[in-house]
Formats: C-alpha cells, sequence, structure tokens
C-alpha cells in the first residue's frame, strides 16, 4: 500500500530496528496501546477511506482492535488482504511449519536474477535486497509465504503450491496432528484448476485426493521428481547434483548448510523450472544468493570465533540448525542461547525441545517469550532445563546475557528462537568482536 502512495500507520508493541527502518521510509508508528491516541490519529479520514489489518500477533484482547471491531471499522486479518491481493495474480505460495521463509527467498532471488517482474512477501528479510517484500508494479506474478498459523493460507488460492514440511505446531490453532494435516490438504485442494503441488517427499501425508492439480515430490535424501545428490560441504558452501526427470543433473552451489536447507533450494528450483526458466541460469543466481536474517545468518566466522543467528522456534528447526553447524564445524564446541516462543509450544514440545537442545555443548536458556499469550503455570524455562541433558547449562535473563556471555570462552556460539532475541544479535556481535 505504501508503494502505491497510500498513507500506512502504524501500531508494534517494540520499537525494533524493523519499526526504525519503516519510520525511515515514512511510516507512522506508534508504540503506547491507546484508544484515544488512535482516534485522534484517524479522526480526519473519512471512514470509507480507511482500511485496518491486523496480524495474529496481535492479542485478542488489544485495546485498539476490540474498539475497531465493536465500532464497525474495515477490519481485516493480513491473511484476507493477502487473499484479496491473489485474487488477479498467478500465484505461487510457499507452505509449511519449518523452511517456508528460506524457501520463499531463494525463489524469488532466482526470479529477479532472472528478469521475472513479481510481487514477493518474505517472512524475513532478504540479505540481498535488505527487505522482505519485493515489488514490481506491472507484475501480476505474487510470490507468498503461506502461513498455517490460525488456519491464514486457506484465504488463498494459488496456481503453484509448495509444503516444506508437516509438523504438529500452533497448539491454540490445530487440535491434533490429523488436524492439521487436514488443513493442509484443504489449502492443496484451493489449488486452481490445472495447477501444481510441490510436496517433500518425506511428508507422510496423502494429498491423492487432490485430483484437479499435478503433484510432483522433492528430496534432499532420497530420490523424488527433483531430488539432491553428491552433497559436499567445502569452505562453509555446500555443492550438490540435482537430479530431475530421472536423469537430467545440474551442479548446484549454495550458502546454507544442512539437509534442510538443500531441500529449500530443491524445491525452489522445481518451482522454477515448472515456470520454464533455463536450469543452468537458475543455478547461477543461486551462487549469489546471501540468504536471509535470522536464518542461519553467519555474523562471524573466523578460526577461532564463530558467531550465527537463527530464527529456530521448534524443536525439529532447532535440530536441523544444530545439526547444520556440526556439519560446518565438527569437532569444535557448541554453545546455545535459546530463547523458548510462546508458553504453549513450550508446554506441548518441552521433551522433544529438550531433546534437540540437548545437542548443544553447552547450553543458556533465557525466559520464554510470551508473545500473544499469557504464562502458564508451571512452565517455564527452569522446567524445560531440567529436562536437558547437556552438561553445562543454566537459564539467564536476557538483560544479563551479555555479561554471562562476556565471561564464557566461546568457540561456536548459537542464538535461537523467533522472540526479541533477535535485537541482541549487533550487540552480541560486538561484543565478540
Amino acid at each position: 500500500f505504501k508503494c502505491k502512495g497510500i498513507n500506512v500507520f502504524g501500531y508494534d508493541k517494540v520499537h525494533s530496528d524493523l519499526c526504525k527502518e519503516l519510520e525511515l521510509e515514512g511510516f507512522k508508528i506508534r508504540y503506547k496501546s491507546d484508544v484515544g491516541d488512535m482516534l485522534d490519529l484517524i479522526k480526519d479520514i473519512p471512514s470509507d477511506q480507511l482500511l485496518i489489518i491486523y496480524t495474529p500477533a496481535i492479542s485478542s484482547i488489544n485495546l485498539e482492535l476490540e474498539f475497531l471491531k465493536k465500532n464497525n471499522y474495515n477490519v481485516y486479518k493480513r491473511a484476507e488482504i493477502l487473499g484479496e491481493i491473489s485474487k488477479t495474480c498467478f500465484t505461487i505460495a510457499i507452505a509449511g511449519t519449518h523452511g517456508k521463509t528460506t524457501t520463499t527467498a531463494i525463489l524469488s532471488h532466482i526470479l529477479k536474477e532472472l528478469g521475472m517482474p513479481m510481487v514477493a512477501f518474505l517472512g524475513g528479510v532478504s540479505k540481498n535486497y535488505n527487505t522482505n517484500l519485493l515489488y514490481d508494479k506491472n507484475s501480476d506474478l505474487f510470490v507468498i509465504e503461506a502461513d498455517e498459523y490460525d488456519r491464514s493460507f486457506l484465504h488463498l488460492h494459488p496456481n503453484i503450491v509448495v509444503i516444506t514440511s508437516i509438523d504438529i505446531d500452533h497448539i491454540d490453532t490445530y487440535k491434533s496432528k490429523k488436524d492439521l494435516e487436514n488443513t493442509f490438504i484443504k489449502f492443496v485442494s484451493q489449488i486452481k484448476e490445472k495447477g501444481l503441488a510441490i510436496i517433500e517427499e518425506s511428508i507422510p501425508v496423502s494429498f491423492s485426493s487432490v485430483n484437479h492439480v499435478k503433484l510432483l515430490k522433492y528430496s534432499a535424501s532420497k530420490k523424488a521428481d527433483y531430488y539432491a545428490d553428491n552433497i559436499s560441504v567445502k569452505n562453509s558452501r555446500v555443492y550438490f547434483d540435482l537430479i530431475y526427470n530421472d536423469k537430467i543433473k545440474q551442479s548446484i552451489q549454495y550458502i546454507l548448510p544442512g539437509e534442510h536447507n538443500i531441500a529449500n533450494v530443491v524445491a525452489a528450483v522445481a518451482v522454477s523450472f515448472s515456470l520454464g526458466l533455463e536450469i543452468d541460469k537458475v543455478a547461477d543466481s543461486i551462487v549469489n544468493f546471501l540468504g536471509i536474517k535470522r536464518r542461519f545468518d553467519i555474523l562471524i566466522n573466523k578460526k577461532k570465533l564463530t558467531y550465527i543467528d537463527d530464527y529456530a522456534h521448534h524443536p525439529k528447526e532447532v535440530t536441523c540448525t544444530i545439526e547444520a553447524v556440526k556439519q560446518l564445524f565438527p569437532e569444535r564446541y557448541i554453545t546455545v542461547v535459546f530463547q523458548p516462543h510462546l508458553f504453549s509450544r513450550t508446554q506441548h514440545l518441552a521433551l522433544e525441545f529438550a531433546k534437540s537442545l540437548s545437542l548443544a555443548d553447552q547450553l543458556i536458556l533465557l525466559d520464554i517469550y510470551a508473545a500473544r499469550e499469557s504464562s502458564i503455570a508451571g512452565v517455564s524455562s527452569n522446567m524445560l532445563l531440567d529436562l536437558c541433558t547437556n552438561s553445562k547449562k543454566e537459564t539467564c535473563r536476557k538483560q544479563d546475557l551479555l555479561e554471562l556471555l562476556n565471561k564464557e570462552k566461546i568457540d561456536v556460539l548459537l542464538t535461537l528462537g523467533a522472540g526479541d532475541i533477535g535485537n541482541l544479535t549487533e550487540p552480541i556481535k560486538y561484543m565478540l568482536n
């Protein structure tokens, strides 16, 4: 909307670096939730010219949101607006409980490098373009990260869908794993006639009931319609052969390690090929991909000191990230700082979190980041720490972390979490340097 010359106002709880950047671009953002203050801001705008958009990150008991809904303002979820935008476009939607941000960013980078105009909404900030929005006003190609939380992606009716993973999460939305799986099946069923679904091979869900679209599989470890072979790591880069049509081979060079990240590249290449792009040019563009901020983001890489930051907030993501670090830096001592995200997720997946976090040599747990939730009795970082088996482990308040790390002999440091731990990356990087 800002790109189209429309005035955009906003509210956020935290004055984050992203908010500061938006303010420099002309967005007017408030950080105090106050109905009177909000009404002063919008009092001169006719109601038919005012559109209120909110995300699931906003609490349902937010006073401003409650007021706007009760007084019949035009209030929509972000997902509903994205659904409206997608109706008139050729839409590529990347879904999955993990991997969708990286896959969306890689695909968008390939398309931009090869000169395909598009509008792309990313769930993270691309390091190539320093933005989470790629915008071309003359394009009807729409690339979007399709979020399963709150069943948001059911507002979309795409032409092409990628499903990267289906693991139980968002306990406040889904009653069971079966409920989650059925919702993904419904999402795939909403693909437009003669569309395409590209599914990660290990997902144990049958989409055979969706018979109006073409189904393809991809993998980083097993034979599929598109798969990776001959994987190797050298000088902090990943090399592999991409095989498709069971015989054609293309060499790929990529920046992000780990089987999960290789799978994301394979998915992006599969979409690119379906759009008719030349595979050798696609491979060349991937070499230039720099990654996404807070997605295996290597901030320091020296012989005796490495610092990596990642958004991982689900046990499977934590496991994949720690294992990728071990793949890149075998025999080195890994210290993990983890900020649990949501009380409900921590409670429901405590044993899985303990197993994944115990892969670290040293573990430091910050307090749980509540986000939209209230606390749950008995659920805390101390509770989670007791379940972990690391030989060296402790909890720490966020405000005391720098002081604690300054006393430690750091070899490889990994900060993980989807909360405000991201605000500490620059101070940590500065201190370590």
